[in-house]
């Protein structure tokens, strides 16, 4: 695969990828915004396509970052003008930017959507085109025969974070469009997945990041597609799936089954005006699903009130998002509020967030009626002004690990291990070096304290670290990334500066002595430190690990000796 540049301008590659297909691939080398899936930081692509039968149709156009360039690389292969259909996977903000410039061209078009997106395409453009906006609202599994041979079956597959989704189906060619599905955020020359297996800690992490709380219709999507004889996918994002596909297909079922294993589920429901509140839902989402809950995400604006029902009845606890709409909550969450309140027990651990642009009176109103109602908030209510910021990000993400522990220590949820049990004490006896991981990513700072450390080459110098899922430090340790590695001293008290529970967003560094440095933190009063950089990543049960290579180091105690941690039992650290 090709190594990413950070250098490189945003730019539109156009490639055949069949008979009369046409791939334009939007490629951005850098992170494109604060989002959850982004946060590997190797950019991203913005998959569009063009099937070119006797009729013309334009699939999935990128958002207004590429309007210019996208719009400038059709010009150069067609006239804008005989195009005759474009087909919306799903229908954000950011994407009306280029279906305006494309109208303005070409006032002809037909989008061809579900119903959900048709009613965000009239919102965003009703008032500049009124009837003249001409949509074909997808029902069911219809198809549309392009000429040529280009026959394309729709096959609407809505999940909570997008309602509109639709996926297409190319009879002639084979290709699957499947929008969201199996997609990555890796931005490179390659535009199909050769070597498909070095990408999976990639697909994995997006899987997590945007799957994994909504397997329930993952799983509904993946037995429609089974009966579909596609030879190669087409995600919206990363390279197109053909050598990979059948292997990322039985993943996606495996990981969906794990996380309907967990026997504790989180009901996580919001509404979102412009995308934000879903930002701080999926932040939130992504914490639970780290630290082993099950999250049934729900888009209120798109559930009957039996899903809500049913999955507040099935859950431990629940977390409330809302925008503000006019200084009130949106209708769609009144009612979901309404039912909550009905449906869930008084020992139901709760949550509230939401963002606004003015008043911000929504995050207010559900916190104050679940406090009258007898509920007792996990956290204090999460209101955010506008877009998220990255530390907002990490913040969200952190209450949803801490929920979710929380959630686990009520239910007195144990290990596999009996405790107690000679296996578990012998276990116990293994020991590592006691250290301190420090990192630093843009505006992020964090840091966790490490036993399981180990020496595990000589050339080059490298090291192993087990990182338990939930911690926080996990989402920035995979291949590429770097860190600080402390190394504590036997008889210093330093340790206890990490071994207290930190709030989410608190300052890990706060009255330490040390240095920070482009990747993390120094601790002058440590042992030693080691500069590293993640070079492999292993999921081994509740824990990830990752394996390290030393690119520099110094020893700052030369008489001390390495902190040990010794434990009785292997049930805990």
């Amino acid at each position: 695969m090709a190594i990413v540049s950070t250098t490189k301008p945003r730019d539109v590659q156009a490639i055949y990828i069949a008979a009369e297909t046409l791939a334009l691939r939007s490629r951005s080398w850098n992170r494109l915004r604060f989002e959850i899936e982004y946060a590997l930081e190797k950019g991203t692509t913005a998959n569009s396509f063009l099937i070119q039968g006797s009729l013309q149709a334009l699939i999935d156009p990128p958002g207004s970052t590429f309007t210019d360039a996208y719009l400038d690389e059709l010009h150069d292969r067609l006239n804008i003008l005989d195009i005759n259909y474009v087909i919306l996977g799903h229908v954000n903000p950011n994407r009306i930017e280029t279906i305006k410039a494309l109208l303005e061209i070409n006032k002809r078009l037909t989008f061809i959507c579900t119903n959900p997106g048709a009613i965000a395409l009239r919102q965003n453009l009703g008032d500049a085109y009124g009837k003249d906006l001409k949509i074909q609202v997808v029902r069911g599994e219809e198809t549309l025969d392009l000429g040529k041979g280009h026959i394309l079956k729709f096959i609407p597959t809505s999940t909570p974070r997008h309602p509109d989704e639709l996926c297409t189906y190319d009879t002639k060619t084979q290709i699957l469009y499947t929008d969201k599905f199996f997609g990555a955020h890796i931005c490179s020359d390659q535009v199909f997945d050769e070597g498909w297996s070095a990408l999976l800690g990639d697909r994995r992490y997006y899987f997590d990041s945007t799957m994994a709380n909504q397997v329930r219709q993952v799983e509904a999507a993946l037995d429609k597609f089974a009966d579909i004889p596609a030879i190669f996918y087409a995600p919206v994002h990363g390279p197109l799936l053909r050598y990979g596909m059948h292997e990322l297909v039985k993943l996606y079922r495996q990981w969906s089954e794990a996380q309907k294993q967990q026997n504790i589920s989180v009901a996580l429901l919001f509404a979102s005006a412009y995308g934000n509140t879903t930002i701080l839902a999926n932040a939130l989402a992504r914490g639970i699903t780290k630290a082993g809950v099950t999250v049934e995400l729900i888009n209120c604006e798109a559930a009957e009130p039996e899903e809500i029902k049913l999955a507040i009845e099935k859950s431990s606890g629940f977390l409330i998002g809302s925008p503000t709409l006019g200084g009130h909550l949106p209708t769609q969450v009144q009612t979901a509020l309404g039912i909550v309140l009905s449906t869930a027990t008084k020992s139901y651990q709760a949550g509230v967030f939401g963002s606004y642009g003015w008043s911000g009176e929504a995050v207010d109103i559900i916190s104050g009626k679940l406090k009258d109602a007898g509920y007792t908030l996990a956290f204090e209510p999460i209101k955010v002004k506008f877009t998220p910021t990255e530390s907002v990000i990490q913040i969200c993400e952190e209450t949803g690990i801490d929920f979710a522990q929380n959630l686990k220590r009520a239910k007195k949820v144990r290990t596999t291990l009996n405790p107690g049990s000679t296996v578990e004490q012998a276990v116990g006896r293994i020991v590592g070096s006691l250290c301190v991981l420090t990192l630093k990513r843009g505006e992020i700072s964090t840091a966790m304290l490490a036993s399981w450390v180990s020496q595990a080459t000589f050339n080059p110098p490298g090291l192993s670290i087990s990182v338990a899922k939930d911690r926080a430090v996990e989402s920035y340790l995979y291949e590429g990334d770097r860190f600080v590695l402390n190394i504590l001293e036997q008889g210093k008290q330093l340790r206890k500066s990490f071994m207290k529970k930190f709030a989410p967003g608190e300052d890990r560094f706060k009255d330490v002595n040390g240095e920070p440095t482009e990747n993390g933190f120094i601790l002058n009063d440590g042992l030693a430190y080691l500069e590293c950089r993640v070079i492999q990543r292993m999921e081994c049960g509740d824990h990830w690990l990752i394996y390290a290579t030393v690119e520099n180091g110094k020893l700052m105690q030369s008489n001390g000796l390495t902190a040990i941690h010794h434990r009785k039992t292997a049930s805990n650290y």
